[in-house]
C-alpha cells in the first residue's frame, strides 16, 4: 500500500492484490521504520463505514465496504473514493483511496495471446 500524507490529504492506493485482500476480510499494511527505532503503521480494512482512530504510531482506518466493493467493480479506473474526516481544526482530513490503474488494467484487460501460457 502507497501512503501519500500533505497538509490535509491523505492517499492511499493499493494494489489488485492488496484490493483482494481487502474485499477477503484482511487488512492492507504500510509499514515504516524511522531512524530512531519507532515503525509508523497504517493499516486498512473494510467496515460498515468510514472509521479512523490511531493508538501510539499505529492507524486503523476503516473504508466503507459497500463503496470499496463498487469500485472494484468498474477498475481499471483513474477515479477513487474520496471521504472528509472531521478533526477538531478548521479543515476536515481528506481521505483518497484508489487502485493502482496500472495494475489493474494489467491484471484486469490483459488477454492472452497465442503465445501466452494458459
Amino acid at each position: 500500500m502507497r501512503v501519500q500524507l500533505e497538509g490535509q490529504t491523505l492517499r492511499l492506493r493499493v494494489d489488485e492484490a492488496e484490493l483482494a485482500l481487502l474485499l477477503a476480510g484482511g487488512v492492507a499494511e504500510n509499514r515504516t521504520h524511522l531512524p530512531d527505532g519507532r515503525v509508523e503503521v497504517q493499516q486498512v480494512r473494510l467496515a460498515a463505514q468510514l472509521d479512523w482512530r490511531r493508538d501510539e504510531a499505529n492507524w486503523h482506518i476503516g473504508l466503507p465496504e459497500p463503496e470499496v466493493r463498487a469500485l472494484s467493480m468498474r477498475l481499471p479506473s483513474r477515479d477513487g473514493l474520496s471521504f472528509d474526516i472531521p478533526t477538531p481544526g478548521d479543515a476536515p482530513l481528506q481521505l483518497l483511496f484508489d487502485v493502482d490503474v496500472r495494475d489493474s488494467a494489467r491484471k484486469r484487460l490483459h488477454k492472452p495471446s497465442e503465445g501466452d501460457a494458459s
